[in-house]
């Protein structure tokens, strides 16, 4: 990865740039299962609350915002307040070149810091790959120490095919 990647919280003026890579997973895959693209006053808002919380980190090489991540409660109970749920999302043209993991061991130092022990990633799940989606999501997670925990069938609808999904765990810390 180029010495000029710098990995750092998101600001409030990342949001537009956050939100054109976001859109094209939205409009374009089922790596998202949102069918529209959030509005930029949703987008931000999204934005602003988990980084009251969590880490949300973004990838700027060359000065050019590539790629983002962040965490999120995992269920949102108070009892599963020592895991988080992860997500990241790279420019399409960023794909593969280790920005995905910078991210990702940005973000894992940063909640390890703050007692977070489990890691989870929720991921759709094609039956046999498509033009829509691949398993590589599961297989960056896999690369990364993740292991496969779950799975639901054909839970979800997008493009007029069905889409399972899978959760995804990582240790990072003491499990008492």
């Amino acid at each position: 990865m180029s010495s000029s990647t710098v990995i750092r919280d998101a600001r409030p003026e990342d949001a537009p740039r956050l939100l054109e890579i976001y859109a094209y997973y939205v409009e374009h895959t089922a790596v998202s299962f949102e069918y529209d693209v959030p509005t930029l006053a949703e987008f931000e808002n999204r934005v602003r609350n988990t980084a009251a919380r969590y880490p949300y980190l973004v990838a700027v090489r060359n000065g050019r915002t590539l790629g983002y991540a962040y965490a999120g409660p995992f269920v949102g109970r108070a009892a599963y307040r020592c895991s988080c749920e992860l997500t990241v999302y790279l420019d399409r043209a960023a794909r593969g070149g280790g920005l995905g993991r910078m991210l990702y061991e940005a973000l894992e130092e940063r909640l390890r810091t703050r007692g977070i022990c489990n890691l989870y990633a929720c991921i759709g799940w094609p039956d046999a790959e498509d033009e829509y989606l691949t398993k590589d999501s599961a297989a960056f997670h896999e690369r990364l120490g993740f292991a496969k925990v779950g799975e639901f069938h054909r839970c979800a609808c997008k493009f007029g095919r069905r889409y399972g999904m899978i959760w995804m765990e990582k240790i990072i810390g003491p499990t008492m």
